[in-house]
């Protein structure tokens, strides 16, 4: 199989309860080239990503206007729609959007007993694998693709994130 690319992630942080210079945008890449490299999606080789990083004020109108709950969750994606062949050859792809909330990612990983880095690497891995055509709504489906996360989050030194806090430590 030919080597791929790893996607080029854009990250915009649009709300200040982000801390600056806590290293979100360093563990967000890390965990989608190691999505990447692990899905072997030819279609993510090289293709760029969006990613928000919002509060729960934002996510719950994104949340609201696109998928109609009026809530905040902790990661939305929103994959691109498809392209028509580029003029330029060299433009990369682009895979799509994701939007995680900081304040809904702190509370889970607080609740959860789990460093917020590991959450934050599991929603960025997550969405990803949305943008890629994962999906969770079905048994069979949400078996596949939480294994797929597992395998990511293992290769990346973060426990299974579907374990039980009974089950951890």
């Amino acid at each position: 199989m030919p080597r791929q690319d790893p996607p080029l992630t854009d990250i915009l942080v649009s709300a200040d309860c982000w801390p600056d210079d806590a290293g979100y945008e360093e563990t967000i890449v890390r965990a989608i080239e190691a999505a990447a490299e692990a899905a072997a999606d030819p279609a993510s080789s090289g293709a760029e990503i969006a990613v928000m990083l919002t509060d729960d004020a934002g996510i719950q109108t994104l949340n609201r206007d696109w998928r109609g709950f009026d809530k905040p969750t902790n990661v939305l994606s929103f994959p691109a729609a498809e392209q028509p062949a580029a003029d330029d050859d060299d433009a990369p792809r682009m895979l799509g959007d994701i939007a995680i909330a900081y304040e809904t990612t702190r509370r889970e990983a607080e609740t959860e007993h789990k460093p917020f880095e590991h959450h934050l690497s599991h929603l960025a891995v997550h969405g990803f694998l949305h943008l890629i055509g994962y999906d969770h709504e079905t048994d069979d489906e949400a078996e596949e693709m939480e294994g797929l996360e597992r395998t990511i989050l293992a290769q990346l030194g973060i426990p299974d994130p579907y374990a039980s806090s009974d089950e951890v430590g």
